[in-house]
């Protein structure tokens, strides 16, 4: 059967990055007989200029894009609703705050070491929309981590120091030198980029369309 990689560059606080990576995944579902398909996933830092102590989301999301805080919170619903479509929890999305995710990118590089990062923002997405928890706190890490048989201890050091910082940083500015510069972005094949949760019977297709041009091309 004939593998596709697929890198997936993505931040925990971007509400369109947990749905995309659902959508993916009934993408893949479809494609279960046809194609044999590696997922990685790789950091992106959707709000840089967040303070630690983070920010409300809709006077951020109001600033951001420059719309009254009543139309961010009207688009917030219209993604909820999506989420919910898709069974992710996404209760407590209009409660939570923004934040800067690059410590919690570190983390995640250790467990993409020990082969459960895709767990872990799965966790995160739920832990942070669901339940409106700060990402980059070193408890909720830590608890998750041990939920996936990670090292707790290691994960507070890990966010405490700068373990880590290097490797964020030039992976975050590969993607970007690349192109990238809005999450979710899927590159397939290390060619074609696929912006965006597009919907799965789309992806499918465009997976399809990638594995021929593949074979095709030998």
């Amino acid at each position: 059967m004939q593998t596709l990689k697929i890198d997936l560059v993505s931040d925990v606080v971007c509400p369109w990055c947990a749905i995309g990576d659902a959508r993916l995944q009934q993408a893949l579902a479809l494609l279960n007989d046809e194609l044999a398909v590696e997922v990685e996933w790789h950091p992106f830092l959707l709000n840089p200029d967040v303070p630690a102590e983070g920010r409300d989301i809709l006077e951020h999301l109001s600033a951001k894009y420059g719309r009254s805080e009543a139309e961010m919170k009207a688009s917030q619903h219209e993604i909820t609703a999506a989420a919910h479509e898709l069974g992710l929890n996404f209760e407590k999305a209009l409660e939570r705050r923004s934040w800067n995710t690059f410590a919690t990118h570190r983390v995640l590089a250790y467990a993409k070491e020990q082969g459960c990062d895709a767990a872990f923002n799965r966790a995160l997405f739920e832990a942070y929309f669901g339940r409106a928890q700060n990402p980059t706190d070193p408890a909720l890490l830590a608890t998750i981590g041990e939920s996936l048989g990670l090292d707790g201890g290691r994960i507070r050091e890990i966010v405490a120091g700068d373990a880590y910082a290097e490797q964020v940083e030039h992976e975050i500015g590969y993607w970007q030198s690349l192109g990238v510069s809005s999450v979710p972005s899927f590159i397939v094949a290390h060619k074609y980029l696929l912006a965006g949760a597009q919907p799965p019977e789309t992806l499918a297709d465009a997976l399809r369309q990638i594995a021929a041009e593949q074979v095709e091309q030998g």
